[in-house]
């Protein structure tokens, strides 16, 4: 549905209430026949602590590593300077 500013602001609790009701319904508010806004529901909120539920879900199912494992702090320098930082 669009709508013009004038409109919108006149009618304003009548169009809450239909995109309340109606969470697939949007409302455009337009100002000289180009859309300005756009009302409609707001998305509901994920609980706290989703997201981290969900990377432990992942991690569950990620396959376990195999092999020996390297330690990569002890070789730092020699990474990011090349083999000539075991002199220094």
């Amino acid at each position: 549905m669009k709508l013009s500013i004038s409109e919108a602001r006149r009618r304003l609790p009548e169009l809450v209430r239909r995109v309340r009701k109606n969470a697939g319904a949007k409302v455009e508010i337009t100002v000289r026949d180009e859309v300005a806004a756009e009302l409609r529901a707001a998305l509901p909120e994920p609980e706290p602590g989703a997201a981290a539920k969900k990377l432990v879900e992942l991690m569950r199912r990620l396959p376990k590593h195999r092999g020996r494992k390297t330690d990569i702090s002890a070789r730092v320098k020699e990474h990011l300077y090349g083999s000539a930082a075991k002199s220094r």
